[in-house]
């Protein structure tokens, strides 16, 4: 990020401080991220975004959900524009990076954050619900100061029906699949065109929440982290999608079933497990085969080679066609 927007954003949440040294961080698809430290002061990670709505619809989310929820997350110290470039700060949390320590947990640590997780997303779905389906930004547009609020409200824009968007967003990543998953592709679309059944009133969908984006200490998970393109959609496709990438994504087969249960367990303890169709596991399992760049996700840590994940993923996409999981 420019030092600009740094030394904007510093000013205004570490006013006085004198920093020490500024990390860069991997984290996100569509935004830059620090860590900085200082002399005196506790570090802050300064988040910018070329696109300053994307900035505060984050910063907005973030807020939102630590005022709603028990869900562990940064909570935004200070936010805005500078140049057009959107901002926002947050405390650095303590943690290790899940991704790396779930397989390192024993059995029944897993199962406790399998469980963390379903209670999570229920909390998530309880504290936030749409009338329509789609992209959800702030209310008030560019320039809108509302954005570190928790009643700041949180819009769909242009709002579809559930089985429109569960269509068009299964069929947008089914398109995007290499060549190896040509055979399936009548089948998935096939299992897309389906009506959904049940409950489809529109919930909030964190559509990257993985331990890949968790941190965790001493087992258990101390903060839930990147919220950027939040949507709204149907509850199920939640559900498949966070059971996907939490137990399905590390475990062996012969544990899946154990933190299925844990992460069903967890949900419950809030609400009732939504119906989760074939329709919906289809989508969510066809969004997490390729990332933003097209490029096939490795699961498993340390992650697998390509073909061990082509694997994998076709795998998945069969069961998820068969109405079955791993």
């Amino acid at each position: 990020m420019s030092d600009g927007v740094r030394e904007r954003a510093l000013a205004e949440t570490r006013p006085g401080a004198t920093a020490t040294s500024v990390e860069p961080l991997g984290r996100g698809n569509r935004k830059r991220t620090e860590v900085v430290r200082f002399e005196a002061a506790d570090p802050v990670v300064v988040q910018c975004s070329s696109t300053p709505g994307a900035a505060r619809t984050e910063a907005a989310l973030l807020a939102a959900i630590g005022e709603r929820t028990t869900v562990p997350v940064p909570r935004p110290i200070g936010g805005g524009t500078v140049d057009g470039t959107g901002w926002f700060v947050t405390p650095l949390i303590d943690g290790r990076d899940l991704h790396e320590a779930f397989v390192d947990l024993d059995p029944a640590a897993r199962g406790e954050v399998s469980e963390a997780f379903g209670r999570f997303l229920a909390e998530i779905h309880e504290a936030f619900r749409f009338d329509g389906c789609g992209r959800l930004a702030v209310e008030g547009g560019a320039e809108s100061n509302a954005a570190l609020g928790g009643d700041s409200p949180l819009v769909v824009r242009e709002p579809v029906d559930a089985t429109t968007w569960l269509r068009r967003f299964g069929e947008r990543h089914a398109d995007r699949l290499p060549a190896e998953f040509d055979d399936l592709r009548g089948a998935l679309a096939e299992a897309l065109r389906e009506p959904i059944e049940g409950d489809a009133a529109p919930r909030l969908f964190p559509w990257d929440f993985r331990p890949g984006n968790a941190l965790v200490a001493d087992g258990a998970v101390t903060a839930v982290i990147d919220w950027e393109a939040p949507l709204s959609a149907p509850a199920g496709v939640s559900v498949a999608k966070a059971e996907h990438l939490v137990v399905d994504w590390y475990a062996p087969a012969a544990e899946t079933e154990t933190l299925r249960r844990s992460f069903r367990k967890g949900y419950e303890s809030v609400a009732p497990l939504p119906p989760v169709g074939r329709a919906h596991r289809v989508a969510a399992v066809t969004s997490a085969v390729v990332d933003s760049a097209g490029v096939v996700t490795n699961p498993r840590y340390p992650p697998v080679d390509r073909d061990a994940a082509v694997a994998f993923h076709r795998r998945a996409l069969r069961n998820a066609l068969d109405g079955s999981v791993e």
